[in-house]
């Protein structure tokens, strides 16, 4: 069980934290996928880290890895992050938005349950969204394949999603009438 004292990291730091290159990589995810901090970024990279290890590590062959392998490909199939007979080559070439992708929180915007990504984090954290009829408040929760398709609103709420025409017609600023004309609609 372990102590509630001694919780463990569940990230890795990378190597060079001041690094602007990556900041700016990182930044541009961290914008991109709507996270609420670095931390979430490293969460991410962390994973594929781990997946990347252990297929490097069953590729290079011991004992009854057989079993683990077929279990952690399995595992990964039922995330949506690799494909159905995807090997061990396959995982090495994962990156952190594989991951991202599969957070609840990019699953929410992608169906079109909020605008934003930022909206999508809010819905969830407020107790809008459910899984299987099951309210879930954490973003960061990765969903499979399976809860997916069930994936919807826990509490009625009016949200409207504009389309991206709409969405420019809004934005578009109406021409000016000329002075001394009456509207038409007046």
């Amino acid at each position: 069980m372990g102590s509630a004292k001694r919780n463990r990291r569940k990230y890795e730091k990378p190597k060079d934290v001041w690094s602007s290159d990556r900041i700016s990589s990182d930044n541009s995810t961290m914008d991109g996928y709507g996270l609420k901090n670095m931390k979430e970024v490293w969460i991410a990279q962390t994973r594929v880290g781990r997946v990347r290890r252990n297929a490097r590590e069953f590729l290079s062959g011991g004992a009854d890895t057989q079993a683990h392998e077929a279990a952690m490909i399995a595992r990964l199939v039922k995330y949506g992050i690799a494909k159905t007979g995807a090997t061990l080559d396959d995982l090495l070439d994962l990156d952190e938005k594989s991951f991202l992708e599969r957070r609840l929180q990019s699953i929410v915007a992608r169906k079109g349950l909020a605008r934003t990504m930022k909206q999508a984090r809010q819905l969830i954290t407020h107790g809008y969204i459910s899984i299987n009829g099951r309210k879930v408040n954490r973003p960061g929760y990765m969903v499979s394949l399976d809860e997916e398709k069930s994936v919807g609103y826990y509490k009625p709420i009016q949200i409207q999603v504009q389309t991206a025409q709409a969405a420019t017609q809004e934005t578009q600023p109406q021409a000016a009438e000329p002075e001394g004309t009456a509207p038409e609609n007046a």
